[in-house]
Order: structure tokens, then C-alpha cells, then sequence
């Protein structure tokens, strides 16, 4: 048996922190806000509006510490950098749980969004790194699907918690801290068995970003893709709780969006090799379109249990091989591409929220909401289309 195929314990322990790390930071830290917000809306209560502004102050959180985390400061401290922000998201999901402060929700989830986008950024670097160098496709695989693991638990935990509470309407403030209590054991995972950050030579001096039609596009369709995946990604349980489809119902939706999600970047993969990088993107974002559309098109249930799937199948796929299809169109300055990708996704789904809470309270649902996320989603599709005819 070779070595790339013969069982390798501290490979093992690696692929398990990195998972842990990604449901902690993102799974929880970053989405369950999504399944924890019907319950403050009916009960704070909180407008669409409030609702998209907490929201939007979580991604521009994340935003704020994609950017922060690129400069050359942490080199040599990913690990604790890390673990002190996994940390620091746990206090955050606490806090959540001890206000009714609008003003103080945005502040608290623009923290965790610096937390979690640091937690990513710095144990992605550790885990990667290794994975790369023993070509382990599986310890990726682990990885990024912790994020959907991290989604299923988080709607598991709330569904359990709701129901324990014998539904109390304050219940919301019990799953935020339960929320806590998950990521502090998380925490402890990822403290035993993240290893240190490879040693690496100091970064060569890339070439300035040529801003050629290609890569000019897939940015665009980038940002317009985090714009048209968060509305459902944020307010699809709202939605199941509107249309009164039932806590059981709510509860799979996110639990759905979380497994496929899990499983997506390994089941997607197969179709790599025939439709290459941008005829896969390009792909998901026409899926992730047809999904966000079934969320408000189809029929009672069908309705967010379709859309949570669909949504769960393709956005973290799309964010994996769009950065990936990135860096190919930019070879010379691989690490300046994925700056601009990330701030113009981040954009994208700062402006999401906000919209579709605005959108919403003026209509009294999220129809036309989700419709105009459709329809970003399908004008990325587009913008990908030269880039496909071009790249293949």
C-alpha cells in the first residue's frame, strides 16, 4: 500500500480539528443565527429590518477580519490566534443570550464576525498547509465540511433546546447559550489536536493584480453571488416560521442546509475533471438560483425543505472552487485575487441582509426578497459565462 493511502494518525487528528474549528467558528458562530432569529423576532421583538441589520453587522465583522487577517502580523501565531478566536466567538454566542439591546446585537455579532473569520482564516492556514503537502484530499473534504456539520448540530441543538423549554418564547436566549456551551466543548477539540503552523518561507512578493476581462468578471459574479446566497442563508427558518410549516419542519430545513452542505465540495467533486473550475461554478450558481426561487415557489413544506437543501448543496462548493477557479485566472498574484474576491463576496453579503429586511418589512414577506436574490444569483451566472467560454 503507498503512503498517500496508508492510514495516518496525525492526519487524522488534523482533519478532526479542522472540522471542529469550522462548526465551531462558522457552523455556530456565524449561522445559528439563522435558526435561533424566529424565535427573537416574535419574542425581543425584532423587525425584518432589525433583523437584517444584525445580521449585516456580523458579516461586516467578517469582512473587517478577512481584511485584517491578511497582513503579516500572525505569521508564526496561527495557532493561538486561533484558538483565542474560537474562544472569543463562544463569549459572543453568550452574549447574545443576556440582551434585548438591538444596537447591542449588532456589536456583539460584528465580534463574532471578526472571531470566526479569524478562526478560519488561521486554522484553514494550518490545516491546508498540511493537507497540501501530504495531498490528502480527504483532510480538505473534513475540513470545509465541518462548516455544514457544524450547521445540522447547531439546528439539532436548537430544535432540542425549543423543546425542553416546553416552547417558551424566550427560549431564544437558552439556544444562545447552549450555542456557547457546544463551541466551548469544540474548543477544547481543536486546543488537543491542532497541531502548529508549518514552518513556510516568507512569502515572495507578488506581481500587481492584472485586471483582466476574466477575473474582472468572476469578482462581480463573487459579489453577486454573496448577496444572492445570504438572504435564504440568513432568513429561510424565518421563513418556515411564517408560513407556520411547524418546529419539525424548521428544524429540517437547517438541518438539511447543514448536511448537504457537509457533503457538498466531496460530491460535487466527481464533475471537476468534466466541467472544469468555471463550468462547475458556473453550475452552482444556476442551482443555488433554482433553489433560492423553490424556497418561495413550491407548495406548503416543499417549499424551505427544498430551498435549505439546494442552498446547503451549492454555497459552500461555490465558494471553494470560485476562490480556487480565482487563483487560476491570476498566477502571477494568486493571494491579491483572493483579497478582492473575498471583500466583494463580503459586500455582497453585507448588502444581502439589509435589503431583504427592508424588502421585507415593506411587503410583509420575503418573496420578493428571495426573488431578487434569484436574480443576482442568475446575473452571476451570466457574468461567468465568458469566463467559462474562456477557461473552460
Amino acid at each position: 500500500m503507498s503512503s498517500r493511502h496508508r492510514f495516518d494518525p496525525s492526519l487524522l487528528s488534523t482533519a478532526v480539528a479542522g472540522a471542529a474549528a469550522m462548526a465551531s467558528a462558522m457552523g455556530f458562530g456565524r449561522f445559528v443565527f439563522t435558526p435561533i432569529l424566529p424565535g427573537m423576532i416574535a419574542d425581543v421583538p425584532l423587525s425584518s429590518s432589525d433583523a437584517g441589520l444584525v445580521a449585516a453587522g456580523n458579516f461586516a465583522g467578517y469582512l473587517a477580519g478577512a481584511i485584517l487577517a491578511a497582513f503579516g502580523w500572525a505569521a508564526g501565531r496561527e495557532r493561538l490566534i486561533a484558538l483565542v478566536a474560537l474562544l472569543v466567538s463562544s463569549i459572543a454566542l453568550a452574549a447574545m443570550g443576556v440582551t434585548s439591546s438591538v444596537a447591542l446585537f449588532v456589536v456583539i455579532r460584528f465580534v463574532a464576525g471578526v472571531a470566526s473569520a479569524f478562526a478560519m482564516i488561521f486554522t484553514s492556514s494550518i490545516v491546508l498547509t498540511l493537507a497540501a503537502a501530504r495531498r490528502s484530499e480527504g483532510v480538505q473534504s473534513a475540513h470545509f465540511g465541518g462548516v455544514g456539520a457544524g450547521i445540522a448540530l447547531s439546528s439539532l441543538m436548537v430544535f432540542l433546546t425549543a423543546a425542553w423549554s416546553g416552547h417558551d418564547p424566550s427560549a431564544w436566549r437558552m439556544e444562545w447559550l447552549t450555542g456557547a456551551a457546544v463551541t466551548l466543548v469544540l474548543f477544547a477539540v481543536v486546543w488537543m489536536l491542532l497541531p502548529p503552523a508549518p514552518r513556510a518561507a516568507g512569502p515572495a512578493k507578488e506581481a500587481p493584480l492584472a485586471w483582466r476581462l476574466p477575473l474582472t468578471l468572476l469578482t462581480l459574479s463573487y459579489g453577486l453571488f454573496g448577496f444572492g446566497y445570504v438572504i435564504t442563508a440568513t432568513f429561510i427558518v424565518t421563513m418556515a416560521r411564517m408560513s407556520e410549516a411547524g418546529a419539525a419542519v424548521e428544524f429540517l430545513t437547517w438541518f438539511l442546509t447543514g448536511i448537504a452542505a457537509a457533503l457538498s465540495i466531496a460530491a460535487w467533486r466527481p464533475l471537476l475533471a468534466r466541467l472544469g473550475l468555471a463550468g462547475l461554478y458556473l453550475t452552482g450558481l444556476l442551482v443555488e438560483a433554482a433553489g433560492v426561487l423553490a424556497s418561495v415557489a413550491l407548495p406548503g413544506i416543499a417549499a424551505p425543505l427544498a430551498g435549505g437543501a439546494l442552498l446547503g448543496a451549492t454555497f459552500m462548493m461555490i465558494t471553494a472552487y470560485g476562490l480556487r477557479l480565482g487563483r487560476s485566472l491570476a498566477p502571477e498574484s494568486p493571494r491579491r485575487a483572493l483579497a478582492f474576491m473575498t471583500a466583494a463576496f463580503g459586500i455582497g453579503q453585507i448588502i444581502g441582509p439589509l435589503v431583504a429586511g427592508w424588502v421585507a418589512e415593506a411587503t410583509g414577506g420575503f418573496t420578493v426578497a428571495s426573488i431578487l436574490g434569484a436574480l443576482a444569483l442568475l446575473l452571476a451566472a451570466v457574468m461567468a459565462v465568458p469566463v467559462w467560454k474562456r477557461v473552460g
